[in-house]
């Protein structure tokens, strides 16, 4: 058994496979924000809301507090380098160079080839420790609607879903 420490922790939570979203939002300036994340999931099917975890020291957490609204764009494998793009160095407005980027309802930045999108609004921040818990009421959704496959991550490395019955 180990201390309950962030090293244990971090090795511990590499077991839980999650999929993986890109995270974004627009500032006040117009320009785009966004990270990749795998800590979102659901709250409230009414009114439809969603929740993600956001480290604080970030700038995207900052424009997201200060604009109000956010989007998650769930990705598929073949959105790989996007994920790993906005989960690199590059920042600000140079990660939405490649993919391609409309807008729903709030005006936050929405992958075109995401598997799903979520469009939402802030309604509720919570801060705990070194993260921000973002409650988003969703304003608009869009699916692809396919059977592509999502990309997940899991023991530090991307991913796809295989059934059980496929193996």
């Amino acid at each position: 058994m180990s201390v309950a420490d962030s090293e244990s922790f971090k090795s511990g939570m590499r077991h839980l496979a999650a999929h993986v979203c890109l995270i974004t939002t627009m500032t006040s300036d117009g320009g785009r924000q966004g990270l990749t994340a795998t800590a979102v999931c659901s709250v409230s099917a009414d009114p439809p809301t969603l929740l993600c975890c956001v480290n604080r020291q970030i700038a995207p957490f900052a424009a997201i507090r200060e604009s109000g609204i956010f989007a998650v764009n769930v990705l598929g494998i073949e959105d790989r380098e996007l994920a790993e793009r906005f989960a690199g160095l590059i920042q600000g407005e140079e990660r939405f160079e490649t993919g391609e980027w409309s807008t729903l309802s709030t005006g936050a930045p929405v992958l075109e080839t995401a598997l799903a999108t979520f469009d939402c609004r802030l309604t509720r921040l919570e801060e705990v420790a070194t993260h921000g818990i973002l409650f988003g009421e969703i304003q608009a959704i869009r699916s692809r609607g396919t059977t592509a496959e999502p990309l997940l991550y899991a023991h530090g490395s991307f991913g796809a879903f295989a059934p059980l019955d496929q193996r």
